[in-house]
């Protein structure tokens, strides 16, 4: 049976064509789409307070600019253009008549005889028929719209059934191929429209092909490719890391990380042509003008809270987009109007987002150097980023309506800080701390805090994200001892208690402080599968789950930046450092949620739920006691930050207890009675321990767990300063 091929000339079989291929596509942009839609930002609670400035607009604008940007409009039509076209096809289909299927050539049908008919009826059959239809004796009926083509062709069917059914060479062509006359030529239709490929359009056809097969897909796949190179795992042009690692240094505190931040690449996409030199002398003129000495935090020199070594480091630069990216992150940093130049004033608030993504690579580069002050700088820089303020600002100023000559009046105010000449700033959470009568008394008057000022301040303190530690400590689970080299847990025990309910939270239970390790596992449990919840990631970029959650999370209020052009969601750094060489012991991990509500019904209480924090690591090689401190650093509010001491005691295999051992082989050699194994055991015949009504009783459970002595929680004032530990 041969084939003809040709084109869809009467435009039946295109639809069919397109909607396949539509359809198909549709599946995997439909999942693209959707798997990108669920952000942090979607779960994530806002502020009850929303603080403006004289510069909101443009803050509101960058940020609706990074959604619109985040939503990919352009994809979205993309994939409803080709959703379009697929129901535009489907319609045409469902338009068209259905075709009659072709029935099959069957000779005994022809002649009306059965298929078991013998060779008699069929002749006497044949005879009867073509007598009846023989073109000289037949005539047509008008009625029946009989021609004497239609009646003729009858009688051809006839003749050939009748040979197919006597005749050996025409029933041997039915046998094989199905017909008497042998090979049937299938006309196969290609579903293209014939216009496409008529001459007169050929030219756009080889057009059409060249573009689609020449440049689209080599661009879509070259893009690809060099979109993977270009990037760090940290999102970050790999070009802007080289030159982040060239300025970085050991000893880096605040400003020197600013300054190597002002090499990124991405300044120079956003500075193009002459944006570089552009408004230049004027942002440079404004971030230099002298500070007022009334207000003016120790050391600086100028408005936007410059030393005299970062103004020398400005004045130094020859490099026109560097130099101008490092104004506008001090303007940005010291809260400088830049008179009134919007362009000027819609860079300064673009820089900042970009300049916190950059401190991800330099914080990567300290890691790899092990080295931690350098890495606490530059967490804190992301910080000041977040909050726009200088690294010797007051932390008061992440207050609504809280300029920096209030927050002067406040801290002169307060006996302690004044005593201290300010070289420790007074932090949100002490402010928040004081009685109210004090506080109150501290922060509104002539020349501070109205009364409603006053309110919207405690509104906004009152929701950040104070963490504060009760315990922390080690252990291995199902294990009394660490033994060296093993992997060993870091658990942390806090509660959520932002700054002001300090004196309204309840005393920490004992019970809240024991970690329990998982039961083990009984009949009952089998079937169950315990969904988890993602709420961090490990130091190499793996999702930390919970499994206290129920797959239940809950993240703290957006971040209150009313200067960052950015909606941000608050999270963690929790590592551990060797204090007296300041070098990192254990990489930050990094959280954003917790396993059990941190607000009431009313999100804005506080629970004051027990929260726990876990990671795991290789424990040391070599048996003894280490004295680590662990750092607990936020990233988006300044002076939120946790400082403590945690030891962990690290045992050799021989040092443990014979009889210790012993017991602990009894413990597994007898499985408790509910469980799998004391089934199966009790099934036999074999000891089965009793179970223990309640494992929380046991006040003895940490006994053995590493960590810190005391029980109370940690109510020490947070360690804001940058200096090496």
């Amino acid at each position: 049976m041969s084939s003809e091929y040709g084109y869809d000339e009467d435009g039946q079989l295109w639809p069919f064509f397109t909607f396949t291929v539509t359809a198909i596509a549709a599946i995997p942009l439909t999942w693209n789409l959707l798997r990108r839609t669920p952000s942090l930002l979607d779960e994530t609670p806002r502020f009850a307070t929303k603080t403006t400035h004289a510069n909101s607009k443009t803050v509101d604008a960058v940020r609706a600019k990074f959604h619109h940007k985040q939503r990919r409009l352009g994809f979205i039509l993309f994939v409803a253009a080709v959703y379009a076209v697929a129901g535009y096809s489907l319609y045409l289909i469902l338009s068209m008549d259905t075709p009659v299927a072709q029935a099959v050539w069957n000779p005994y049908d022809i002649l009306g005889i059965p298929d078991s008919a013998t060779e008699k009826v069929i002749k006497k059959t044949y005879k009867t028929l073509s007598r009846k239809f023989h073109p000289d004796k037949i005539k047509p009926d008008p009625a029946k719209n009989e021609t004497l083509e239609s009646l003729n062709d009858i009688y051809v069917e006839i003749g050939k059934a009748y040979q197919a059914l006597t005749d050996e060479t025409v029933r041997n062509n039915f046998l094989e191929y199905g017909h008497p006359d042998g090979k049937q030529t299938t006309a196969i239709k290609i579903a293209l429209p014939m216009a496409i490929i008529s001459e007169s359009y050929g030219h756009f056809l080889i057009l059409f092909y060249f573009l689609a097969f020449g440049i689209t897909l080599p661009y879509i796949v070259g893009s690809w490719w060099y979109g993977t190179l270009r990037r760090s795992k940290e999102n970050v042009l790999m070009e802007s890391s080289n030159r982040i690692f060239l300025e970085y240094e050991d000893k880096a505190n605040e400003a020197s990380v600013i300054a190597a931040l002002s090499t990124g690449q991405e300044f120079e996409e956003l500075l193009l042509g002459d944006k570089a030199e552009s408004g230049l002398a004027k942002v440079e003129s404004r971030v230099t003008a002298p500070a007022p000495s009334s207000a003016a935090p120790p050391s600086t020199t100028t408005v936007a809270g410059l030393t005299a070594a970062d103004c020398d480091k400005l004045s130094n630069l020859d490099n026109g987009v560097r130099r101008k990216v490092l104004s506008l992150f001090w303007a940005h940093l010291g809260r400088t109007p830049l008179g009134g130049d919007s362009e000027l004033e819609l860079a300064k608030v673009e820089v900042a987002p970009i300049a916190n993504a950059l401190v991800r690579a330099y914080t990567a580069i300290s890691v790899a150097y092990t080295n931690t002050a350098p890495m606490i700088a530059a967490m804190k820089t992301g910080q000041l980023f977040v909050q726009a303020l200088t690294p010797q600002s007051s932390p008061l100023l992440q207050l609504p309506h809280v300029t920096p000559e209030i927050a002067t009046a406040i801290e002169r105010g307060d006996p302690a800080t004044a005593a201290s000449s300010r070289s420790t700033p007074m932090s949100v959470q002490r402010l928040m701390d004081l009685p109210e009568e004090k506080r109150r008394k501290l922060a509104v008057g002539s020349g501070r805090l109205s009364e409603q000022q006053y309110d919207d301040a405690v509104a906004v303190a009152q929701q950040m994200p104070y963490l504060r530690v009760s315990k922390a400590f080690f252990k291995v689970e199902g294990e009394k001892h660490i033994i060296a080299s093993s992997l060993v847990q870091i658990v942390v025990k806090f509660r959520y208690i932002p700054p002001g309910y300090a004196d309204k939270a309840p005393p920490v239970s004992a019970a809240d402080l024991v970690d329990l390790d998982p039961p083990q596992l009984t009949i009952d449990d089998v079937p169950v599968n315990k969904e988890k919840a993602a709420v961090g990631w490990n130091p190499d970029g793996s999702t930390i789950l919970s499994d206290r959650s129920n797959g239940v999370r809950f993240l703290p209020p957006l971040a209150h930046a009313p200067y960052y052009g950015r909606e941000h969601v608050p999270r963690w750094y929790v590592f551990l450092a060797d204090s007296k060489q300041g070098k990192l012991v254990v990489p930050p991990f990094t959280f954003f949620a917790f396993d059990k509500p941190i607000f009431e019904a009313d999100g804005t209480t506080p629970t004051f739920h027990m929260q726990t924090f876990k990671a795991t690591f290789a424990a040391p090689p070599q048996a003894g006691q280490y004295t680590f401190v662990m750092h607990a650093i936020c990233d988006s509010y300044v002076g939120l930050d946790t400082r403590m001491e945690i030891t962990l005691v690290v045992k050799d295999p021989s040092e443990v207890d014979p009889e210790t051992a012993a017991d602990e082989e009894d413990d597994i050699s007898e499985p408790e009675e509910d469980s799998i194994a004391g089934i199966l055991s009790a099934a036999k015949g074999g000891p089965v321990k009793q179970r223990r009504e309640s494992p929380a009783d046991d006040d003895d459970e940490s006994d053995d767990e590493s960590g810190t002595d005391d029980d109370a929680e940690d109510t020490s004032e947070t360690d804001t300063d940058t200096d090496e530990e």
